[in-house]
């Protein structure tokens, strides 16, 4: 195998540390520089704001691999490292130190970053982002019991770290602007198993929520949550989780073609066929949906790095894996599979009372996405349901005593 001299990695993330491991793997013997501004080695980020959040994990269980992997593979990663410009004429990156670095390719795992709340009092000690192991640490230690937490978004950040405070035993308050939390992704049917489910276990969760500005206490940490009607919430914590941008900047002050993210074709290549892109920031073109798709989850940052160093290696793979997020809150599990549109068609097999069923989507009779809550060993079948994209009986894949495979 012929091997490019340099291929430059931004984002010491899952997915940058994952394109690294698969250029060893698939044979690439070129050099690798793994550049990351956090001073942490590359982490997963899904135990941030479950295992180790609720302090069930282990700090060593979160990171990719050891320092030594990289050592022994020969990886040159660079934490603390900022990378400020993108030439692309010239192949060279520029750090925040001035350091130039030349490539023959390049890899953007750049990720997201959360959306800054931007009302009055947002930036007053006690408000909290979850995105990095620093956050979480934080966070960990603000959530005492009897605190006063209040959540502002009911996404899935928000209801997870709810979950992690009420473990905690805190008090915990959910303002969500919609009229349910997860009304966007799962729906008027299902977005109510999971109200339910905090409410159950404790939360004041307030829906249909506007607000207007937070305020401070004696000493001027966050206080209080103005909402819109001049309710005031009590509150020691605030955590935002009010969704995530991808980080384009490099990709957009260089000209690459970018919309909601890095656009990308099927192999992960960007615009320009030097420059790949890769997790939360790739809105990558979906072979089996015909459409590119942005999915901010973990699986995107652990199966799209093999399909772009394969590419980034001359071969022309293409990454069309079925989107797949998961989260635990309380006594609750699930996992999602595929990719639903607001007016997909929604059917229950099982008991959304007892929070123990599958939920399918499905369009022109054709299943979309798969959705089970604590139910399990089911990935399989559903993921056969939506790939061989034929028209369901319905009937059949409503009833819960009819083996999946036999649908």
């Amino acid at each position: 195998m012929s091997s490019p001299l340099t291929i430059v990695i931004v984002g010491a993330s899952l997915a940058g540390a994952k394109t690294a491991e698969a250029l060893r793997e698939q044979g690439f013997d070129g050099r690798v520089v793994l550049v990351g501004a956090e001073q942490h080695l590359p982490y997963e980020r899904p135990p941030l704001s479950k295992g180790y959040l609720l302090g069930s994990e282990a700090r060593d269980k979160v990171f990719v691999h050891p320092q030594s992997w990289y050592d022994d593979h020969d990886v040159d990663l660079r934490l603390r490292t900022v990378v400020t410009a993108l030439d692309r004429v010239a192949h060279r990156v520029t750090t925040g130190a001035g350091e130039e670095l030349g490539y023959d390719k390049l890899v953007l795992a750049t990720g997201s970053s959360p959306r800054l709340l931007t009302v009055p009092g947002a930036d007053l000690p006690g408000v909290y982002y979850l995105r990095t192991l620093d956050d979480s640490d934080a966070l960990k230690e603000a959530l005492q019991p009897g605190a006063r937490v209040v959540v502002i978004g009911g996404g899935w950040i928000g209801l997870e770290t709810a979950a992690a405070a009420r473990t905690a035993g805190a008090e915990v308050v959910v303002l969500e602007y919609a009229q349910q939390p997860l009304l966007r992704v799962l729906g008027p049917q299902i977005a109510p198993v999971f109200a339910g489910l905090h409410r159950d276990h404790g939360v004041d969760l307030r829906v249909g929520i506007e607000v207007a500005r937070l305020g401070a206490r004696d000493g001027g940490m966050v206080g209080e949550v103005v909402l819109a009607d001049g309710t005031s919430v009590p509150a020691d914590v605030v955590i935002a989780g009010v969704g995530i941008t991808p980080n384009t900047g490099l990709a957009e002050q260089s000209g690459l073609t970018t919309d909601d993210g890095v656009l990308v074709d099927a192999q992960l290549r960007s615009s320009d066929p030097d420059v790949h892109a890769v997790g939360d920031v790739a809105n990558a073109f979906h072979p089996y949906y015909g459409r590119h798709l942005r999915v901010e989850h973990w699986a995107n940052a652990l199966h799209q790095p093999p399909v772009a160093s394969d590419a980034l290696l001359g071969g022309n793979r293409a990454y069309d894996r079925l989107p797949y997020f998961f989260t635990d809150q309380y006594d609750l599990g699930m996992e999602y599979t595929g990719y639903a549109q607001p007016d997909d068609t929604v059917v229950v097999r099982g008991d959304l009372t007892t929070r123990t069923f599958i939920a399918f989507w499905l369009r022109e009779g054709r299943v979309t996405a798969g959705m089970n809550v604590n139910v399990w060993d089911v990935t399989k079948p559903i993921k056969q349901l939506i790939t061989r994209g034929r028209t369901v009986d319905v009937s059949r894949l409503a009833d819960a005593d009819l083996p999946l495979d036999e649908v």
